[in-house]
């Protein structure tokens, strides 16, 4: 059997072979990585691995977003630079790296604001959570929302807490956070930065002896093993930011934005409602736990040695903000 390779035969298949990136430009296909820092079985993993797959259902397949949890792209601040140079595409954040690049992000962790969590996730949801968007922007990155980081608690290894005084001469870890770190001096306690995928190991040596976080990051994490006095002090609400960078949004079409904005809203339902539900359950366990001591606390005491901090964040160049915020608390 002959053959015959005509030079039309050529030109035809050479365009097909060009037309073939056109093909799947077409298509539309599109791939993002999500970096977050929580441990498996976190909220905030569930709620992104979830969030991921209703991407992929809602596009047909056309959307694949890749999650990659427990900080294995960096902490949080390398997160965010990454976001902010492109090379990353998304992050659910912590307020505290978050704040660093976006300073009134932290007055949303004011001593005692929210009563509780929907009391937060109402503000967030509302023109506070637009402003900040907006300010988001003018720092290179987009803000898709705010998922639930919990309201923080204080756990140690040397007593419990049940009034500030307990809290001198302690070495506390705090996210580097301005307003952790002040809430805490407030108190009494000596402070340190360390991150979060450090902490454990941080606790088990002495190098600090306790820290504050949700119950959910403390079972996660483990924390308890080598922390067994949690103090139940309630001291502030934090937010985890969602955020995308520039560049990822700017090779979205309209429809995968829309469908972008959806999945994180649903997410953001699903993740604060696991971390209420987690809590609560967590709390019975620990409660539970013969090696571990819970103790609840009389928060006035702590109120009253914190008051001071609202009345220095209304003295920063954003005062404005940190009021408009406490009113729409209030």
């Amino acid at each position: 059997m002959t053959i015959r390779i005509t030079r039309r035969a050529v030109l035809l298949g050479t365009a097909g072979l060009l037309a073939a990136p056109a093909v799947l430009r077409a298509q539309g296909q599109v791939r993002l990585t999500l970096g977050h820092g929580a441990a498996p079985g976190n909220p905030r993993s569930l709620a992104a691995e979830r969030m991921a797959s209703r991407l992929r259902e809602q596009s047909a397949g056309r959307i694949e977003m890749r999650v990659a949890g427990s900080a294995q792209l960096g902490d949080d601040a390398a997160m965010l630079t990454a976001l902010r140079t492109g090379t990353l595409d998304l992050s659910v954040n912590s307020q505290g790296a978050s704040s660093a690049v976006l300073p009134e992000l932290a007055a949303l962790g004011l001593p005692f604001l929210f009563p509780n969590p929907a009391a937060a996730y109402h503000v967030v949801d509302g023109a506070v959570g637009e402003e900040l968007a907006k300010r988001f922007e003018g720092v290179g990155v987009i803000s898709l929302g705010f998922w639930d980081n919990g309201i923080r608690h204080t756990s140690n290894s040397k007593r419990p807490i049940t009034r500030p005084e307990d809290l001198r001469g302690l070495k506390i870890r705090t996210p580097p956070d301005p307003m952790t770190i002040d809430i805490f001096q407030s108190l009494g306690a000596a402070t340190q930065q360390i991150n979060f995928n450090e902490l454990y190991v941080a606790l088990q040596q002495g190098v600090v002896d306790g820290q504050e976080n949700p119950l959910t990051n403390i079972q996660s994490s483990k924390l308890y093993e080598v922390n067994r006095f949690i103090s139940l002090t309630g001291h502030k609400w934090e937010c985890n930011p969602v955020l995308i960078s520039r560049v990822a949004w700017g090779r979205l079409r309209a429809e995968d934005r829309n469908l972008l904005r959806d999945a994180v809203k649903e997410a953001a339902a699903e993740q604060r409602t696991l971390s209420q539900e987690i809590d609560a359950k967590l709390l019975g366990e620990f409660r539970a736990n013969p090696n571990m001591a819970v103790n609840a606390v009389d928060q006035a005491p702590f109120r009253a040695a914190t008051a001071a901090v609202a009345n220095r964040w209304e003295a920063r160049p954003f005062g404005d903000f940190v009021k408009r915020l406490r009113a729409a608390v209030a």
